[in-house]
């Protein structure tokens, strides 16, 4: 695009950013950081506290006292550890998470909200961990020595399940979800659906700001459960049409480009690694926290020895979790470039969640701690896709001032400023009808590259 400077565009953008704003993120950014470390060694204190209880040995002494009953101690013993566990785990998630976001303006759930949603979570994960614990145990005692190659597809069955069941019996529990109202909005996200393949009866607003002051939005679910949910927090924000197709060009690109099975098959293959590990390095944890009372790796007593091994694999592997995600977000945030053709629109919804992610860190810092490329990373992306493939004929200079504090809250259902979507007219090439079998499903774009 002649007269048009990315680079410039970027910078613009970046400008709308108070220096308070700016500092503000920086310094969430950096906490969150840190607190990744903190965490871990929470994690190894709670373990050597729940070994050092030898409530877990007692348990399976008693429950296999003069009878082989492994899968019923086992069931126990897992039982009873979640629920130590998260109790103990609750002052510092309280800390970490709840006061943390008061703290910075995230959040205005009270203390009591946040607890009533924790005890919701501890009492799902007393009925899913202690089943898939009593299985993992049973290929453990079964498969003495590839076990933790048969845990892989243990570890994609259950998080496919999950995945499926979410949108429809978990998140309820937490937010209302509506479907988009009718009106310009809505209008826009069938017609973006119908040329992209996706389907166009799951688009939801859900009633995020319970949680979070936090601009964002989802893709969940699996199969027939998938849907695209977009927080009311987008709209009381002042998000525009623009905005919300970037956006919801972007979820759509997670499940058009099949992000959450690529997520699956990675994460399990990772897990069975993580697994064989473990094994490796069982013993010299159990010696660590002092647990003389429990065997082996296949002790269901050793939960807490697992667990601390678990925490610390997934600590080192920081940089590979994020750096996988980070390519799916790139990859979806290019389907939304080439399908909802909003870069401004997708630059001034970055912007807004800057307020809790630094837009400019340090290359070696975004490898290591972000899920998601950088916001500046992100909105040059867009402006160079900008400057290659829009006319300039419908071209608009990016802000150049900071932008003034929204006024109130806007009431549901939100009212948009519905802004003419940019090169009117264009139609990318028809892609093909979106499947439900994934064996069927075809691309229009080539798979999501590895990093």
């Amino acid at each position: 695009m002649l007269g048009f400077d990315p680079e410039a565009a970027v910078v613009a953008y970046l400008a709308t950013m108070s220096p308070e704003a700016q500092a503000r993120a920086i310094a969430y950014t950096r906490e969150g950081e840190w607190l990744l470390l903190f965490g871990w060694l929470a994690t190894l204190i709670i373990a050597f506290v729940i070994v050092r209880t030898n409530v877990l040995v007692r348990i399976r002494e008693r429950v296999e006292q003069g009878r082989d009953r492994p899968t019923l101690a086992t069931y126990l013993v897992a039982l009873a550890f979640t629920g130590m566990a998260f109790v103990l785990t609750l002052p510092w998630a309280a800390f970490a998470q709840w006061n943390r976001h008061r703290n910075y303006g995230l959040s205005n759930q009270t203390l009591l909200e946040w607890l009533a949603e924790q005890a919701i979570i501890g009492a799902l994960a007393m009925i899913v961990l202690p089943i898939f614990l009593v299985l993992l145990y049973r290929l453990i005692w079964t498969f003495r020595r590839t076990w933790w190659l048969w845990a892989a597809p243990l570890v994609a069955a259950f998080m496919i399940i999950g995945m499926v069941i979410s949108p429809l019996y978990v998140e309820p529990l937490f937010n209302t979800y509506k479907p988009a109202p009718p009106g310009p909005m809505r209008d826009a996200i069938v017609a973006l659906a119908e040329k992209t393949g996706t389907p166009h009866d799951k688009i939801y607003i859900y009633d995020g700001s319970r949680q979070s002051n936090a601009y964002t939005a989802n893709v969940s679910g699996l199969f027939g459960s998938a849907r695209v949910a977009l927080s009311d927090t987008m709209f009381k924000k002042g998000a525009d049409l623009a905005e919300v197709m970037a956006v919801v060009g972007h979820e759509m690109g997670h499940y058009r480009r099949d992000h959450i099975l690529w997520a699956t098959a990675i994460y399990s293959i990772g897990a069975a690694l993580g697994f064989l590990l473990a094994a490796w390095l069982f013993p010299l944890f159990r010696g660590l926290l002092f647990a003389g009372r429990v065997g082996g790796i296949e002790d269901p007593a050793g939960l807490p020895v697992l667990w601390a091994v678990a925490a610390t694999l997934g600590l080192l592997a920081t940089p590979i979790n994020n750096s996988i995600s980070r390519v799916m977000e790139a990859d979806a945030d290019r389907y939304s470039l080439t399908w909802a053709r909003e870069p401004d629109g997708m630059a001034e919804a970055l912007i807004k969640t800057a307020e809790y992610r630094a837009p400019s860190p340090a290359r070696w810092e975004e490898i290591v701690f972000y899920s998601h490329p950088s916001v500046e990373s992100r909105i040059r992306t867009a402006m160079r896709w900008k400057a290659a493939n829009m006319p300039p004929a419908v071209a608009a200079p990016p802000p150049a001032a900071p932008a003034p504090a929204p006024a109130e809250p806007a009431p549901e259902p939100p009212v948009l400023i519905e802004r003419e979507l940019e090169t009117p007219g264009y139609l990318p090439p028809e892609p093909p009808a979106k499947t439900t079998d994934p064996s069927q499903a075809a691309e229009t774009t080539e798979p999501p590259a590895k990093e």
